[in-house]
């Protein structure tokens, strides 16, 4: 994967302007899951959303997905399967919100 920095990060609101600040996604099982959106993207054309639910915000992760544009014009979400991918983009997340400020 290419190396980014934060520079080359550019907000967008795709999701937040369509669903609002949560998502609901449903499982593989059928159960439905609540998602706030903490953040949206884009990364050299790529739109990604950092997303938390209940349970992954008490254990302090977050869940990172695509943010796709389908054949209809909705916006659907898809996993990140690239394990550096997804870190890459993780540590620029954590970049955004980190501050030292005591």
């Amino acid at each position: 994967m290419k190396s980014f920095q934060l520079k080359d990060l550019q907000p967008i609101h795709l999701l937040q302007n369509a669903f609002g600040t949560e998502i609901e996604l449903e499982e593989a099982n059928g159960a439905s899951i609540t998602y706030r959106i903490l953040s949206e993207f884009s990364l050299d054309g790529t739109f990604y959303a950092v997303m938390q639910s209940v349970q992954l915000n008490k254990n302090d992760e977050i869940a990172l997905f695509y943010i796709i544009e389908n054949e209809q014009g909705g916006l659907e979400l898809e996993t990140i399967m690239d394990d550096d991918e997804w870190e890459a983009v993780a540590e620029l997340y954590d970049e955004m919100t980190v501050s030292f400020d005591e």
